[in-house]
């Protein structure tokens, strides 16, 4: 018995000792974080990414830009269900599967605002996390019969490059 309480006090230990040199090496000011506007917070890429995306961009920091995200998403009830979809992406990235699921299906739109092939994309996605294949083939026949946007910039070299605010043009995979 003494034996399992020592094993269970070293891997505390050495939890808690990750979790510190983890908060060390991923170090943000929270405060400021969650005082950001949602645009700031979730979308500026600007100079390899502001808001949680400069926590995630640091090597093992996903778990804290996940944790991150939730609390401004608990502090701004208000805030975009895209948050949830980028929560979980981090989630998935350190290896939580199974933590990633639920926040990547509340992302999901209802039906009738569902124009783009969103829940489509989600779907395909859980389908790949949970290795299931024919989800997955499914999936992909529902988002390759959504119509392209007409106000999307055409593809070209299997990417659309589009305008940022800042004057600076991003090349994405239209996938």
């Amino acid at each position: 018995m003494c034996m399992i309480k020592s094993i269970t006090l070293a891997l505390a230990l050495l939890i808690s000792e990750d979790a510190v040199a983890q908060s060390a090496e991923c170090g943000f000011d929270k405060g400021k974080m969650i005082a950001l506007e949602q645009d700031k917070f979730d979308q500026d890429v600007s100079g390899g990414g502001g808001g949680w995306r400069a926590v995630a961009a640091k090597p093992g920091c996903e778990v804290a830009a996940a944790d991150l995200i939730k609390e401004y998403r608990e502090v701004h009830s208000d805030s975009s269900s895209l948050l949830f979809w980028h929560e979980g992406q981090l989630r998935a990235f350190a290896g939580y599967y199974e933590d990633a699921i639920p926040l990547m299906q509340a992302s999901r739109q209802p039906a009738e605002k569902d124009l783009a092939g969103w829940n489509p994309y989600v779907e395909a996605t859980v389908a790949f996390l949970r290795h299931d294949a024919s989800a997955l083939v499914a999936a992909q026949k529902k988002l390759n019969a959504v119509p392209a946007s007409p106000e999307l910039p055409p593809v070209k070299d299997g990417y659309i490059e589009m305008s940022m605010d800042n004057g600076k043009k991003v090349k994405m995979r239209p996938d």
